[in-house]
């Protein structure tokens, strides 16, 4: 995704948030969770969807530099997310 891509996405998740989650993490926790916390309140989602964009972006420019991130972010149950988008489904971790 391109800068202008990132842009729409954050837009796209000031209006709904839930959309903006399933745009990056597809259908899963990470969205029935946003759903919930929509539903309580509107920041409580939209903080939810901005900490799981910032994971998604922050891990994506980690794995372009080759300096992928191989822990898990807290809260982050969706693996695209996880990975940046990044090696989805079949990745084997390096041994060291």
């Amino acid at each position: 995704m391109g800068a202008a891509s990132a842009i729409v996405l954050v837009l796209i998740t000031i209006i709904f948030p839930p959309l903006g989650v399933w745009m990056i993490a597809g259908c899963g926790a990470d969205l029935l969770i946003n759903i919930c916390l929509t539903l309580l309140g509107f920041f409580p989602g939209h903080l939810h969807a901005f900490y799981l964009e910032y994971i998604y972006y922050d891990r994506r420019e980690q794995a372009k530099t080759g300096i992928p991130n191989y822990s898990r972010a807290p809260g982050v149950y969706s693996e695209r997310v996880q990975s940046g988008g990044y090696g989805y489904g079949t990745v084997v971790q390096p041994t060291h």
